[in-house]
């Protein structure tokens, strides 16, 4: 697993590693509360992505489970590297040959109350790459919208990438896109993932300005993976899972609804865009 390195140079015009285009892919879906269907549902998608020619794919937060009210995700935490949600990615990654990046779990947290809302990726080997614990906890007070993921999530502490073929992989998760500072933290990657389960409301309002906005300071690709439409549970998210490119473009995207969304990562599109406007050479305060 690699550690963050804010002092990283720009990637070279001409990368000399043979993985200059990549393709990924952003797994959209609506989950349940109930886990094995939504195990089969994630398991449909990542095939569907990999028949497309996807090396990486990326699974929304809580692709896994959707429950009712917020203390039900306990009943599905699973110890860190033990259990079937854990498993189903490992052997879907080995299976498939891709990378698998699994959106979030819950893992079990030192409180019996909570959890840790966790993205684990796993190579195409079916091993463990790396482990992120959502750092930012969201809290919302809308109208008849309330939320306070602090009531039932450890936050986590320290940021996390991980070195794929095609260039280091930053890792976040949903509220975390609204906190610059630890893009920054990251150093020089060659893509962000963000796999989201953002509110209808707060989606609308901000969500393709920040992801945008993430791509354009870092210039780098950003791929979210959402939670899209009405949910069992009554909640309504956003969707609108995307490939974003350095210079801000949305190469692809599914405003609703369970579904792939896939596009080429070409690292010549980042040494071009850093070239022609070096803003990521330019940085002061790193």
């Amino acid at each position: 697993m690699s550690e963050p390195n804010v002092n990283s140079s720009p990637a070279p015009a001409q990368p000399a590693d043979p993985h200059q285009i990549a393709r990924v892919a952003a797994l959209q879906m609506v989950s349940t509360p109930d886990p094995d269907r939504n195990l089969a549902e994630a398991e449909r998608l990542i095939a569907e992505a990999a028949a497309d020619g996807a090396q990486l794919v990326l699974l929304p937060e809580y692709f896994c489970f959707m429950g009712f009210k917020d203390t039900d995700k306990l009943s599905v935490r699973e110890p860190w590297q033990d259990g079937p949600i854990q498993r189903f990615l490992a052997d879907a990654a080995r299976r498939h040959g891709v990378w698998v990046i699994g959106g979030t779990l819950p893992l079990t947290a030192p409180e019996p109350e909570r959890v840790l809302n966790t993205t684990l990726v796993f190579d195409p080997q079916g091993n463990e790459a790396a482990r992120y614990d959502k750092i930012h906890l969201f809290s919302f007070e809308k109208g008849e919208e309330s939320f306070d993921e602090a009531r039932t999530i450890r936050p986590g502490e320290t940021v996390r990438t991980f070195d794929a073929p095609f260039g280091r992989v930053g890792l976040s998760v949903c509220y975390d896109l609204r906190f610059p500072e630890l893009y920054r933290a990251m150093g020089n990657c060659a893509l962000i993932v963000v796999p989201s389960a953002f509110t209808y409301t707060t989606g609308r309002a901000h969500w393709e300005l920040l992801l945008r906005a993430r791509a354009v300071e870092n210039q780098c690709y950003v791929l979210a993976a959402a939670q899209g439409g009405k949910h069992e549970n009554g909640r309504r998210t956003w969707g609108h899972s995307m490939l974003i490119d350095p210079w801000g473009e949305i190469v692809a995207v599914r405003d609703e609804g369970a579904g792939v969304v896939a596009g080429n990562l070409d690292r010549a599109r980042i040494a071009e865009v850093r070239q022609s406007l070096p803003a990521w050479r330019h940085r002061v305060l790193t």
